[in-house]
């Protein structure tokens, strides 16, 4: 398996803030050993033991599960802000996932037994205020804007994490993850483009919400990093006291705006389509991150981040056949000039391995040939790779 910067532990935390894989790869010289080594252990999906299934079975298994979770997820997203009167209530619905994801944390962590706390409270304060400030953002932006274009927004957290690396942790960064960056805001700045030309419903306010929920999820990816390595911590702990101190901040912070009694009146009159449909956008949300670690773990990175951005495609391709919306082809190319920046990121972290498969590949494609070199003395023939 190719291993990933970032702790399994801290990767699977990231996930769960948005139901999206953002996924950077490590030093390829060690790759080849992880994947050897990880294939030789058991693959788990949730509480099910899929070893004894072909590799084959087992990558369409997980592939499908990371769909059918995550489709529901964006699905069920986007249909809480199509009913009518929601749009206000953004933080209201963080609130209740944040309370959700805070059950299903401890009810694994008491599932486990790993109930000692590691990192120290002033850290899950600044953890918890990051996370409110991701998650509320983010979701309120959906009631603002097309939801495409949130889909689009989320997967260029590069951006913000790149930003925040050299900031926070003095990072130095490849010039391939700097064009991927610039890639990613040419692709960001013509989707929202097109988006406002085709949108009559288009609202700058979405933008700017989706815009400072990737600044912060830009920090609070080094922050994690950084405590997570420090103190060894385990992903449960982190999700319970981070998103356990954030709903008491957004349960506060709704209070004391006078914004919890209209959103609890208004959730009252529609039950199932507010509290039934949060229930199950949180649970296939919890459960997605779960599916895609398993497949980071079991194939690596590169066939994960491959599964994810497909199934982000997917996405937005079902929301504009199920939720009537204006379309444009700009849409299209605009979306394929960011999937370029996330594969160049990915390029950037595993030029090595990379290379060798590609020169592997233009060798079974008849593509390799021999240079000539010439001198006074011989000939020497030396393989070149022609691309």
């Amino acid at each position: 398996m190719e291993r990933t910067n970032l702790p399994p532990d801290v990767l699977r935390h990231k996930l769960l803030k948005d139901g999206a894989l953002s996924i950077s790869m490590g030093d390829s010289k060690t790759s080849s050993h992880n994947a050897n080594r990880v294939s030789n252990h058991g693959v788990h999906m949730l509480c099910f033991d899929l070893h004894h299934l072909s590799r084959t079975w087992q990558f369409v298994i997980l592939t499908i599960a990371t769909f059918a979770f995550y489709l529901v997820y964006g699905y069920m997203q986007e249909l809480i802000f199509r009913l009518e009167g929601f749009k206000p209530f953004g933080w209201y619905l963080t609130l209740l996932q944040f309370a959700f994801y805070s059950v299903f944390a401890f009810g694994e962590m008491q599932f486990k037994g790993d109930r000692l706390r590691k990192i120290p409270m002033r850290t899950y304060v600044l953890l918890a205020f990051l996370t409110v400030a991701t998650m509320g953002l983010s979701n309120t932006s959906v009631g603002y804007l097309n939801y495409p274009t949130q889909v689009i927004f989320k997967c260029c957290k590069l951006i913000p994490v790149l930003i925040g690396g050299i900031l926070i942790q003095g990072k130095r960064f490849s010039l391939y993850d700097i064009s991927a960056c610039l890639f990613m805001s040419a692709g960001l700045i013509l989707f929202t483009l097109a988006d406002s030309s085709v949108q009559p419903n288009f609202n700058l306010y979405g933008v700017t919400l989706i815009s400072l929920a990737l600044c912060a999820d830009g920090v609070i990816g080094n922050v994690q990093e950084k405590a997570m390595k420090q103190h060894g911590a385990r992903n449960t702990e982190v999700v319970l006291f981070s998103y356990g101190l954030g709903f008491i901040y957004i349960l506060v912070g709704l209070a004391l705006s006078g914004g919890i009694l209209p959103a609890f009146t208004f959730c009252q009159q529609y039950p199932v389509e507010t509290y039934g449909y949060a229930a199950i956008f949180s649970l296939t949300g919890y459960l997605g991150v779960n599916i895609v670690l398993t497949l980071v773990k079991s194939f690596g990175a590169l066939v994960a981040v491959t599964v994810t951005t497909c199934r982000k495609a997917v996405t937005i391709i079902l929301s504009f056949l199920f939720f009537t919306k204006p379309f444009t082809y700009q849409y299209l190319w605009s979306g394929l000039i960011v999937v370029l920046g996330i594969y160049l990121n990915l390029y950037s972290k595993n030029k090595q391995s990379w290379d060798a498969r590609i020169e592997s590949l233009l060798r079974r494609c008849g593509l390799h040939r021999r240079a000539v070199t010439h001198s006074a003395e011989n000939i020497v023939e030396t393989p070149e790779v022609i691309v």
